[in-house]
């Protein structure tokens, strides 16, 4: 079943023709190749012929020859027609070096309209923010979102156990093949794994420890959803026997962070209104990636499994997403946007007296007027408490309930 990734193709669409480079981001096997065909075959049913767009995937051993960039701009120069709007699509671009100048050299061109894919927001820094400043406008992709999930395995009736699946199997777009077969899925997962570690990370850094690299990854899966400090991370796998340095352990949660395959989110102070600089807390691309990273106890955590996941939708529906701080007590997420803030907590249930009122009291602190709630996974009646609403998680995943 081919899913349409809908807020994805209609921002490229909606930048069709505009003179800005469009760059498709995010973790390798998110769908990225598979939204950019999707957009071919959309430009071919309105009116666009087939010479006018292309096409190259730098992952295909077939163009190994032009990830040289002299060779690229001779190759592209070669295809590109005179008074016709051509179309130019650079899949995993980032394999071709200073590919940023043979992109900048057919951005000037007028009938020249460029996508571009990357699996490393690496390729966004230095150079080519410099000389693409202002050029282009980055659309930064995730896999599965829990609704188009459901839509692709048809569980509609059965929410509950879609979730289930959802964060125990993958939201790899690919694994919907594989649902038949959980060690497929594993020995998937396990590739990707592999390919970010050992080709995104080892291969560019030039790391030598790829033991130490390992251990730091699966301590963040391991604590998705604590606040870390660089410092505390050191100090603890120092004292479990692997001793590394604070400069190393921030080299490689910044690899991995470009790697699309952990999400940091920063600290903020809602009464001081200032963003803080240190304890900031880590979440996951994929719960089945880091199952197959931390085996058996990967979803024991379960409110720490459902605040990863309401984090990364949050991120897809263009909220800056940080850890809010009140006073001594913490908002699990400070979501902003253009129309303004949204306080955010998240328990897996707060079906217990305490449990609610502990949830509810950083939230009552609070003293704008900007929407409050809880979500959870309890499957009663919507509530309000003097304006703080709890809403059923899984419905706001589905998109039925807003904040």
């Amino acid at each position: 079943m081919e899913i349409i990734r809908k807020e994805y193709f209609e921002r490229l669409i909606g930048y069709k023709d505009k003179k800005i480079i469009k760059v498709v981001t995010g973790v390798r096997r998110c769908g990225k190749s598979t939204l950019l065909k999707m957009f071919q075959d959309y430009l071919l049913a309105h009116e666009a012929e087939q010479e006018q767009i292309i096409s190259i995937n730098f992952e295909d051993f077939e163009y190994e020859s032009l990830w040289d960039a002299k060779a690229l701009y001779e190759y592209l120069k070669g295809k590109i027609l005179p008074n016709r709007m051509m179309y130019l699509i650079l899949d995993e671009i980032q394999n071709v070096k200073d590919f940023q100048r043979v992109v900048d050299s057919f951005f000037i061109k007028e009938n020249v309209d460029i996508y571009i894919t990357g699996s490393n927001s690496y390729m966004l820094s230095g150079e080519l923010a410099t000389l693409l400043s202002g050029r282009y406008v980055r659309i930064e992709m995730l896999p599965f979102s829990f609704s188009e999930f459901v839509r692709a395995h048809q569980l509609e009736h059965n929410l509950e156990r879609a979730y289930q699946s959802y964060i125990e199997t993958s939201s790899f777009p690919y694994a919907i093949h594989l649902e038949a077969a959980q060690n497929q899925i594993q020995d998937y997962l396990h590739s990707i794994y592999d390919t970010i570690i050992l080709k995104d990370v080892v291969s560019r850094k030039k790391i030598t420890d790829t033991m130490m690299l390992e251990s730091v990854v699966r301590f963040l899966a391991d604590n998705i959803g604590n606040p870390l400090s660089t410092k505390k991370i050191s100090d603890t796998m120092t004292s479990n026997g692997r001793g590394i340095n604070v400069r190393t352990v921030e080299s490689y949660i910044s690899s991995f962070m470009e790697s699309y395959i952990v999400y940091q989110a920063k600290r903020y102070d809602i009464k001081g209104k200032q963003y803080l600089k240190t304890m900031e807390k880590y979440y996951f691309v994929d719960m089945g990636l880091r199952s197959v990273m931390l085996g058996n106890r990967g979803n024991t955590d379960v409110g720490h499994v459902l605040e990863n996941v309401i984090y990364l939708e949050l991120i897809r529906r263009g909220y800056e997403v940080y850890i809010g701080k009140m006073e001594s007590m913490e908002v699990d997420f400070v979501a902003k946007d253009m129309q303004g803030i949204k306080y955010i907590q998240v328990a897996a249930s707060v079906r217990e007296k305490s449990t609610l009122e502990r949830e509810l009291r950083p939230l009552q602190k609070i003293a704008d007027n900007y929407p409050k709630c809880i979500m959870t996974l309890d499957i009663d009646p919507a509530a309000d408490y003097e304006g703080i609403r709890r809403i059923n998680a899984l419905d706001y995943l589905m998109s039925s309930v807003d904040i």
